[in-house]
């Protein structure tokens, strides 16, 4: 006897998987051959202002040279970039005739990067791709230009992602600008690469991985596949990061989270949910780090979510090796690595303050990744959290 449809009819969804990743220690240096891969001669490498001066890009460019291409460097991002820097690169990027971007770096950068080789072919602009509906079909996608990334920090997953999160300057909100074709042809994951970075910097991207980890193992979307990759994202995570934080020449270490937060940007297809909808807003109004603000929030969503993911965490809890396998054991562990990791408890601690709190709740209801929440919000129950975030009360 065959089960009555109403056992099954959720399960259907729509699934998809990266791209080329040249994955290990001294993989930068394919670079070069990895641009000829997708037919760039003349590239346009994409960085943020701070990275543009250090030995990596030097390298870099100098990878570029040898191998005969001829490459121009644009730095001109926001640490969270406005529409106007995509503008600014997109001008670059044609008066140098280029064909092709090398994006090179942390979130911004790689989004950055992608955001111009996607509007550098088109008529329309950048807020006429926003991630809703049908919208990504307006672009004309064979004009979008080749990608290789190269992340230089274990956080956003952006290398293997679709979209790219921009600032839309009148209003003070992110956007989420979509097309399958943002998605880069070729990746160099370098652990060596990551191995300069700050320890404050090291401990917030890695918790943007497993926020991105997290929540995409918390949606009710069916995607099974997403699941096992996101759990596993959460147990690197809980093994190397805070080995990565504390020597950060540890190669293996680096290499396991560059490994967590592509997971978890793959993963993260079956969505997000309240962390990033807060964080979102807050980012853009406070001009705050991503990860860190996804770490500063976590707690509070994970709380507010109890009953719709007890036990899913606790099966989590059990595979990521917690003694105390169970939710409460999993909220436990997220409170003690955000301690051991110097996150600041409260949104008041990254300069969140009172006098806003209506515009950010409504901003975060608003935010696309809201939606994907396991436990419905709305603008009353977001206000909630900030107000919890504010207080510290789990």
């Amino acid at each position: 006897m065959s089960a009555p449809a109403s056992d099954y009819r959720h399960l259907r969804a729509n699934w998809s998987y990266p791209t080329a990743v040249r994955f290990g220690v001294g993989r930068l240096k394919e670079l070069g051959e990895a641009c000829r891969s997708v037919g760039m001669t003349r590239p346009l490498v994409v960085t943020d202002p701070g990275l543009a001066k250090l030995p990596l890009l030097a390298e870099a460019m100098g990878i570029l040279e040898a191998d005969g291409l001829k490459a121009t460097l644009f730095s001109a991002i926001k640490p969270n970039p406005e529409g106007r820097n995509i503008d600014d690169g997109v001008a670059v990027y044609r008066a140098g005739g280029h064909d092709g971007v090398v994006a090179i770096g942390g979130g911004s950068a790689l989004d950055a990067g992608k955001a111009i080789a996607f509007l550098a072919g088109q008529t329309r602009p950048l807020w006429d791709f926003e991630d809703v509906g049908d919208w990504w079909t307006r672009a004309d996608a064979a004009a979008i230009a080749p990608i290789v990334a190269v992340p230089t920090t274990a956080g956003t997953g952006s290398e293997v992602g679709r979209a790219s999160v921009v600032t839309h300057e009148p209003t003070r909100t992110k956007k989420i600008i979509f097309h399958p074709k943002m998605l880069p042809s070729v990746v160099i994951s370098d652990p060596a690469v990551t191995a300069g970075l700050p320890a404050n910097i090291t401990a917030w991207t890695g918790m943007d991985a497993l926020a991105h980890n997290l929540e995409a193992y918390s949606s009710t979307y069916h995607h099974p596949l997403g699941d096992g990759i996101a759990v596993e994202g959460m147990r690197l995570v809980k093994e190397w990061l805070p080995r990565a934080v504390a020597d950060g020449s540890d190669l293996e270490a680096r290499a396991h989270m560059l490994a967590a937060a592509s997971m978890g940007a793959i993963a993260f297809q079956k969505g997000l949910g309240a962390i990033h909808a807060l964080s979102h807003p807050v980012g853009a109004i406070y001009d705050t780090h991503h990860g860190l603000t996804n770490a500063v929030f976590m707690p509070y969503v994970l709380a507010f979510n109890r009953s719709a993911v007890e036990v899913k965490l606790a099966r989590a809890a059990a595979y990521i090796g917690l003694k105390d396998a169970s939710f409460d054991g999993f909220l436990a562990w997220v409170l003690e690595l955000r301690q051991q990791l110097k996150i600041p408890h409260t949104a008041g601690e990254i300069g969140v303050g009172t006098d806003k709190l209506d515009l950010l709740s409504q901003m975060a209801a608003e935010d696309p990744t809201a939606g994907g929440n396991p436990v419905k919000v709305g603008t009353p129950e977001l206000r909630a959290l900030y107000d919890r975030s504010l207080a510290g009360t789990v």
